[in-house]
């Protein structure tokens, strides 16, 4: 669409801090409209943090953030909950309710809105169902009558309820096996063509990374390096060198023996 801004996220010198400990650094970081930018990072270099500052779960202590073209630094509450109806998210656990069937979680973000009758919920939840690859009777079903793997699915289907234009994902691949991350990957990569997403994603799957990975956001020494996966095996970094030409990376097909 004319005159619709290239970047969905804009980060500038964004600084997180907990105590005496600095996380980021200055970081700057533009997300573009339409891609699927995968972040990668060492223990403790940041990346869940980075997610919950976009999504204004944790606040910066110093730089601006904007998304979809609001800085959320500015936006008063009731603003914040407004744009935050425009994302979904998977956490790395799924995060789904116990005590609430399939159909209940996935109805969680309509509920909180307020102004979706329940036949429309129940038609609504009914459809993300199908839209992540679940059979229709899981819709009755607990989380704890469910597999690993289908408890994601509901999780996503869940941060889809409100069709949102952005979808974060934290580790989405996390304890699944390898035919099951493969999946995943690809309903991630289906998803995002035929709904028109922005999709950010944290992750440690290198598998995932080659498979549906735009561009690749790699955390070292406080800061953030972005490219294609061709670009950032030529960053003659010492970490990034590790992580994009070790033995794992070898195992999934992007650095020869």
């Amino acid at each position: 669409m004319p005159g619709r801004d290239p970047n969905v996220i804009e980060i500038r010198s964004l600084v997180n801090r907990f105590g005496q400990q600095v996380l980021h650094d200055g970081l700057d970081l533009d997300v573009r409209r339409g891609e699927v930018l995968g972040v990668v990072g060492g223990s403790g270099s940041g990346k869940s943090v980075l997610l919950r500052t976009i999504i204004g779960l944790n606040r910066p202590a110093e730089g601006d953030i904007r998304v979809l073209g609001q800085s959320t630094r500015e936006l008063d509450d009731e603003a914040l909950r407004r744009l935050q109806a425009r994302w979904g998210v998977l956490f790395q656990n799924g995060a789904l309710f116990s005590s609430l069937t399939v159909a209940e979680n996935i109805q969680a973000p309509m509920r909180e809105r307020g102004d979706i009758s329940a036949e429309l919920m129940d038609e609504l939840a009914g459809l993300k169902v199908k839209l992540v690859g679940l059979p229709i009777d899981a819709m009755v079903k607990y989380p704890s009558q469910l597999s690993g793997g289908m408890r994601k699915r509901v999780g996503l289907a869940r941060a889809l309820a409100l069709d949102p234009e952005v979808l974060f994902l934290d580790e989405p691949t996390a304890g699944l096996d390898p035919i099951g991350a493969a999946d995943f990957d690809q309903l991630i990569r289906s998803l995002q063509q035929s709904l028109g997403l922005t999709v950010v994603m944290i992750t440690h799957d290198l598998d995932s990374l080659v498979t549906i990975c735009d561009r690749i956001a790699v955390l070292v020494d406080r800061k953030i390096k972005v490219g294609t996966l061709d670009e950032l095996m030529r960053d003659p970094h010492p970490w990034i060198q590790s992580y994009f030409h070790g033995p794992r990376a070898r195992a999934a097909g992007i650095a020869a023996d």
